[in-house]
C-alpha cells in the first residue's frame, strides 16, 4: 500500500502539482503567522522549523487528496 502510494505520490506531474500548491500556501502561512516575528527577531531554529511545516502542511494534505483521488 504505501509503496503505491510513493509511487503516484512521485511521479513528476504529480510532485509538480502537489509542491506548487505547497510553495504559493507554503509562502502565504509563513507571511500570515511568521513574518512580524522574522522581521522583529530574524530567523532562528524555532521559527525556520514553523517555516518548514507551514511548507510540509499543504504538500501532504495535497498528496492525500491526490490518492484519495486515485483509489
Amino acid at each position: 500500500m504505501w509503496r503505491n502510494a510513493l509511487k503516484v505520490c512521485l511521479q513528476w506531474h504529480h510532485l509538480k502539482a502537489t509542491g506548487g500548491v505547497a510553495l504559493i500556501v507554503g509562502t502565504w502561512l509563513t507571511l500570515i503567522n511568521q513574518a512580524d516575528i522574522i522581521v522583529a527577531q530574524g530567523f532562528n531554529g524555532a521559527v525556520l522549523v514553523k517555516i518548514a511545516v507551514n511548507y510540509l502542511t499543504p504538500f501532504i494534505v495535497s498528496n492525500i487528496g491526490l490518492l484519495a483521488r486515485k483509489t
